[in-house]
C-alpha cells in the first residue's frame, strides 16, 4: 500500500503537483484502504486521524486523482461513490453491492476472469478494462432485522 502511496505522491510531483495537505491525506487514506471508501468514509478517517480535511478538498482530490488514473470510481447511483486505489500490478476485483443497506464488498472469482477473457476472444474485441458490480441484499439483510 505504501508503494501506491509513494508512486502516486512522486507522479503527481513529476507533473508539477506540490504536495499539498489535504492531497496527502486523502493519498494516505486511500493507500490504507483494503477496497472502496465513500467521501464521508474518508473525511471520518481523517478527523479520527486527527488530519481534518474539508469535504470539497476530499472531493478535488478524489477528482485529480480519478483523472491522472491514480484512483477508480465506482459510482453505486442514488448519489452513492467511492473510490479506490487503481494499481499497477494488475491487481483487480469486483465488487457486491447491498441495495438495502449500502455495504460494499469486494470479491474475486477466477472463472469469471477466464469467461470474460473467453468472451474478448469469441468477439475479437479488445477489452482495455471491465467492471463486474453486482446488486442485491447481503447476509444481514437478507435475513431482516433480529
Amino acid at each position: 500500500m505504501a508503494d501506491w502511496n509513494e508512486r502516486t505522491q512522486e507522479a503527481l510531483a513529476r507533473e508539477g503537483y506540490r504536495r499539498s495537505g489535504a492531497r496527502g491525506v486523502v493519498v494516505e487514506l486511500l493507500a490504507q484502504q483494503s477496497c472502496c471508501a465513500s467521501v464521508p468514509d474518508l473525511y471520518e478517517a481523517a478527523r479520527a486521524a486527527g488530519q481534518p480535511v474539508g469535504l470539497a478538498s476530499i472531493y478535488r482530490v478524489l477528482d485529480l486523482l480519478t483523472e491522472k488514473g491514480f484512483v477508480q470510481k465506482l459510482d453505486l447511483g442514488d448519489d452513492h461513490a467511492y473510490y479506490e486505489r487503481v494499481e499497477n500490478d494488475g491487481a483487480h476485483h469486483h465488487h457486491l453491492v447491498c441495495t438495502d443497506c449500502g455495504r460494499v464488498q469486494a470479491f474475486e472469482d477466477d472463472r469469471l476472469e477466464a469467461a470474460l477473457s473467453e468472451i474478448e476472444s469469441k468477439t475479437g474485441f479488445e477489452v482495455e478494462s471491465h467492471d463486474v458490480l453486482l446488486r442485491g441484499s447481503c447476509d444481514e439483510c437478507k435475513v431482516g432485522p433480529r
